[in-house]
């Protein structure tokens, strides 16, 4: 396909029943997907079927005499993809062949009708793909007839010419769908490798096991690993496997793809590990809305008030040292942060002063989004931010006095932070020049 394509997409996001689950997540292409596929396939399939026919030897002379024969047109009004439980899936397809017979004195035009039905098997390949192989194929061959229907040609040359064009079209035929198969294979290559999520994360995707294939769906079941830096995300799991329900979701969507907690989990420790959840938060201190310098800060804590007699600027230094925990309820996902805030202020020297540091935690809620090919969310606090105080070089710290400056000049800037981390997205498994489009996402407990 040299063209980006739609793919209607249900996307579920389930917790295990178990405390941990393998890696996993499950692709289940259905049967709207087959049907989609089934009617932007015909150019493809018309183009491949545009065969080469070798001269016709004419022997009705007394020389022998070789007459071109040219196919002008394929046209394919009927393709149809259904799956076969256990094996892979079903191809049957009615064409229509123009030839044209470059004889003398006229040439002649031909038209002969063909039915292909053709089993493919669907299986794993040696570097973790889907691949596509055909098990059986044939072709069925009607007979040919002059364009124009005038019968003017001799019945004899017509038998000997049909012939002559069902010989070839009987060993290609099945050829050029093999052939359009191997690209298709191409194709589903480039399922694995690694997709870039930031500077210096990756994530791959691979199959694990051979395809489930029923009568309704055929169901892929792909392990996803995180990189950073090179180095694989790994978290403790038990032996329960991630399991896709058989009915989840809407009917009539063409993909059906399950992330289990597990990826959500390993996204977010790398999130954590590599530092992009830390920020720095500081002000202008000429603003006059600035409440983050010593003076704004002195009239809640009078130690502050004292070592700073002049206005100096304050900086919140955020650090998450423990990683966020995803929850997943029924149509519910949220997100938990208990990050490590350090309070410092400018000292005359140009170096940072410590004045106090609180264990914050922050409860939000995080909706989730398809754009193309990549998973996103976005999030808004739940509920009001935890505050303690954690050491103090200022002396006592009354927390209330401080909740609602911090919660000011806190809550914002970590949400925007968070949000334009979530905006850059996780890649969803796909290949290329696909995109998902009318997405709906599901969160099962």
């Amino acid at each position: 396909m040299a063209r980006a394509r739609g793919l209607g997409l249900l996307l579920v996001l389930l917790l295990p029943v178990a405390s941990a689950s393998v890696p996993g997540t499950v692709v289940r292409l259905n049967k709207a997907a087959l049907s989609y596929v089934s009617e932007i396939g015909k150019a493809p399939l018309q183009r491949a079927l545009k065969v080469t026919v070798p001269h016709f030897l004419d022997r009705s002379g007394e020389v022998l005499q070789p007459t071109r024969i040219r196919i002008l047109n394929v046209h394919v009004p009927r393709l149809q993809l259904k799956f076969i439980a256990g094996f892979g899936v079903r191809l049957q397809a009615a064409a229509n062949f123009t030839f044209k017979v470059f004889r003398a004195p006229e040439p002649l035009e031909l038209t002969l009708p063909a039915e292909l039905l053709a089993d493919t098997r669907v299986t794993q390949s040696s570097i973790k793909t889907p691949v596509v192989s055909i098990s059986t194929c044939s072709s069925f061959l009607g007979h040919a007839s002059e364009s124009d229907g005038s019968n003017s040609t001799s019945h004899a040359l017509l038998v000997l010419v049909q012939k002559h064009i069902k010989a070839v079209l009987s060993n290609k035929l099945c050829l050029s769908v093999s052939n359009l198969v191997q690209d298709l294979n191409v194709h589903l290559g480039t399922l694995i490798g690694l997709n870039p999520v930031g500077p210096e994360s990756q994530i791959r995707y691979s199959m694990v096991s051979v395809p489930t294939v029923t009568s309704d769906f055929i169901s892929l079941d792909v392990n996803a690993v995180l990189f950073l830096l090179g180095k694989p995300i790994i978290l403790p799991t038990d032996a329960t496997p991630f399991v896709l329900p058989r009915h989840v979701g809407t009917e009539g969507a063409m993909a059906t793809v399950g992330l289990s907690q597990h990826l959500f989990d390993s996204a977010l420790l790398l999130l954590q590990k590599s530092g992009a959840l830390n920020l720095d938060i500081t002000g202008q201190l000429k603003s006059d809305d600035n409440p983050l310098n010593t003076s704004v800060l002195g009239q809640l804590i009078p130690e502050v008030a004292h070592q700073f007699p002049e206005p100096m600027p304050v900086v919140l230094k955020v650090r998450l040292g423990a990683t966020p925990v995803a929850t997943l309820h029924t149509n519910n996902a949220t997100l938990r942060l208990q990050p490590f805030v350090e309070v410092l202020a400018a000292a005359s020297n140009s170096a940072f002063q410590s004045l106090f540091s609180l264990d914050v935690v922050v409860n939000l809620s995080l909706q989730l989004s398809v754009s193309k090919v990549k998973l996103q969310g976005t999030t808004s606090v739940l509920g009001d931010v935890q505050l303690t105080v954690a050491s103090s070089n200022m002396g006592f710290i009354d927390t209330e006095q401080v909740r609602a400056l911090v919660g000011t000049v806190f809550e914002k800037p970590l949400l925007d932070h968070l949000n334009a981390l979530l905006d850059m997205g996780i890649a969803l498994p796909g290949v290329v020049n696909l995109h998902y489009v009318a997405p709906e996402i599901f969160v099962y407990e």
